[in-house]
């Protein structure tokens, strides 16, 4: 990852005052198939299933199959018969296929998300726009600000992707005794969310139990809820437990590049038990801001809201990231 000024601090004021509302629930997600691709439909088939949405909101497009990006030519033409389809009460979007996860400068993600827009894309070592849902308290995003969080539901198989939606179901008012481990590596570049976990776990320490761990590999730990880490490859994954609906990802250059790089794929992180994680698909540099604040996924996630809801409020410049896990997954919907 190129070296970049942070610039200002992302200093964020946590929203800690009152619980969350009751959580979305299936009936404000849609699903989108790649009717293309039968793997595409098994998964769709099966999301539908195991959270009940209803058939009018599984929605059907055709997009090349294996390629890991298309244009935006082809994308705005998908997008705007998205759009027609989708009912207008519909807040977020599950994608339910593993490629294609980049439309030119932006990740799959943001592009169905916010619509294609380069404002959200950067050459080089630059900042883009600001995502609107950062950091909000809506839980209404397309109707408070015309934007749709939208997660991938990827894996190397389906069998992987299958896992990764029963982890999430499973997760759901769970209350897990899970820790948040906050690693902080030996790699100055991609070590910059280093700077917010004192602050994270003064805020947070007395609802759930956050470790500040100086170490390049996490092993052997049993209770793993949140994995926050900074490296191009991480290693020794596999010997950790996690728990149902865990958070994990590694801050790099291209995390969301899901197949075919030399770094470390997001993936690995679902291979191994997590339910979700956030990569970059195109050169982000080393801006915090393109990637999850933990103290936000912790304090959110921890007071009810779902993963989508959480995992989306935590980015603020979101257009590069790529977003992969159960997006409705709730381990503490309704307790807190």
């Amino acid at each position: 990852m190129a070296p970049a000024s942070l610039g200002a601090v992302l200093l964020t004021m946590l929203a800690m005052l009152s619980p969350v509302q009751a959580r979305p629930v299936s009936q404000q997600l849609a699903i989108i198939v790649n009717e293309a691709d039968p793997s595409s439909q098994r998964i769709a088939d099966y999301y539908q299933l195991k959270r009940g949405i209803p058939d009018a909101h599984v929605i059907k497009v055709n997009l090349p199959v294996g390629k890991k990006s298309i244009g935006r030519n082809k994308f705005d033409q998908v997008y705007q018969q998205v759009k027609q389809k989708t009912p207008h009460h519909i807040q977020y979007y599950a994608l339910a296929w593993s490629q294609p996860y980049k439309v030119g400068c932006m990740s799959i993600t943001s592009a169905f998300a916010f619509g294609f827009d380069e404002a959200y894309c950067a050459k080089g070592c630059n900042r883009t726009r600001q995502s609107a849902y950062f950091n909000s308290e809506t839980r209404r995003p397309f109707q408070d600000l015309g934007i749709r969080p939208t997660m991938l539901l990827a894996g190397r198989s389906l069998d992987q992707v299958r896992d990764m939606i029963d982890r999430g179901v499973d997760s759901d008012a769970s209350r897990p005794k899970g820790t948040a481990y906050l690693v902080s590596t030996s790699n100055k570049a991609r070590n910059v969310r280093a700077q917010f976990y004192p602050q994270t776990a003064d805020k947070l320490g007395k609802r759930i139990d956050i470790r500040i761990v100086q170490t390049d590999a996490l092993t052997g730990r049993n209770d793993v809820l949140f994995y926050f880490t900074g490296l191009k490859q991480v290693n020794a994954i596999e010997s950790n437990r996690f728990v149902d609906g865990a958070i994990a990802d590694h801050l790099t250059s291209t995390g969301g590049v899901l197949f075919g790089v030399k770094q470390m794929s997001l993936l690995r992180w679902l291979e191994a038990g997590a339910t979700a994680s956030y990569g970059a698909v195109v050169e982000p540099c080393a801006f915090v801001q393109k990637f999850p604040h933990p103290a936000i996924v912790i304090d959110r996630y921890t007071r009810g809201e779902t993963l989508i809801e959480a995992y989306w409020k935590s980015v603020a410049w979101p257009g590069q990231g790529l977003f992969v896990g159960e997006p409705l997954a709730a381990p503490y919907a309704g307790i807190i």
